[in-house]
């Protein structure tokens, strides 16, 4: 999501800054530079996010998105391509990655919520009892929830998880989206892509250390591997030589069961993690997944009403 406003709002005139906290050797961070490069997004990594912020002001300055000639609605709605608007070099907004709780006392003009459709809220417990940082009632200091992976349940299930926000604050805009692959690149060589279909009829290892493991599983399920195994590790894990036995270990008990030799895939942020410890892998061939998020469509909200409501609230704020 954070990428997805980064390239919306540089394409449309405004140059971005992205402040990240940079967990474990800031794998999010590397991943976002190389999607970004030769944009106007400026990133920021730094657990003192306020700090961060500043001294990006300082060196690059500030100005007003409203004050920008280039900066309006249509252009925001439009589908321009990445750059093809001219950016200042001064930084027009700030986006928070993950910083709800953990930046109170940030101003925030708008905030955005995303909702895991696998696991959405666990079994309703704060830290430590369950996996909920704040109670369902903080989301009444939201102003848009976007259900994510939205495509891996039941409408039913995505129903009842719109029901149980509206129960708490019935004006909420409630948006869906979904984690779309786009294709592989090889570990080692992140020149060389492949497309989705290669690893049809493969036989495929999925090794992860992130917060959603089965959103990424049931995504290669999906593209047709003859099996598709899985070794999940907690999240920002950092592998380590033991990790990298543990794996090859059932990589070659996948090789003799089925008589074919697997193939690894791992995620953008692990392999932005762990990119030389994977190299130990040989002679398995390593294939990192990239994605990209996607609004879907869904009663009537689209793209487009999307970026509506957060320019809508945009003006709102800054107006007040």
């Amino acid at each position: 999501m954070v990428e997805f406003l980064a390239v919306w709002l540089s394409a449309a005139g405004i140059s971005p800054l992205i402040l990240t906290r940079g967990y474990s050797g800031a794998d999010e961070a590397k991943m976002l530079q190389r999607h970004l490069y030769g944009t106007p997004v400026k990133i920021g990594v730094g657990a003192n996010r306020a700090n961060t912020a500043a001294s990006f002001l300082k060196r690059y300055g500030y100005i007003s998105p409203w004050k920008h000639s280039d900066t309006d609605l249509e252009g925001l709605l439009s589908n321009r391509k990445q750059g093809s608007c001219s950016c200042s070099d001064q930084i027009g907004i700030a986006i928070l990655d993950d910083g709800m709780q953990q930046h109170s006392s940030f101003w925030r003009d708008i905030e955005i919520v995303m909702v895991n459709a696998m696991i959405p809220w666990g079994n309703h417990q704060l830290i430590p009892l369950g996996p909920l940082r704040e109670p369902l009632t903080a989301l009444t200091r939201a102003d848009i929830v976007v259900i994510h992976h939205a495509d891996l349940v039941s409408e039913k299930d995505v129903e009842a998880i719109a029901s149980e926000i509206q129960e708490v604050k019935n004006s909420l805009p409630i948006f869906m989206s979904r984690l779309a692959p786009l294709y592989f690149l090889k570990a080692g060589n992140t020149s060389c892509k492949l497309a989705l279909m290669d690893i049809s009829n493969t036989l495929v290892l999925c090794v992860s250390a992130i917060a959603s493991a089965d959103s990424f599983v049931e995504t290669i399920k999906k593209l047709g591997p003859v099996f598709a195994d899985r070794l999940d590790f907690s999240d920002h894990h950092l592998f380590q030589a033991k990790d990298i036995d543990m794996i090859k270990m059932r990589l070659r008990n996948l090789q003799s069961e089925f008589a074919m030799k697997p193939v690894v895939v791992v995620t953008e942020k692990d392999y932005d993690r762990a990119p030389e410890v994977l190299k130990y892998l040989d002679p398995y061939e390593v294939l990192v997944l990239c994605s990209s998020l996607r609004i879907l469509p869904h009663n009537g909200n689209t793209e487009e009403s999307f970026k509506k409501c957060l320019w809508q609230h945009l003006k709102v704020s800054n107006k007040a």
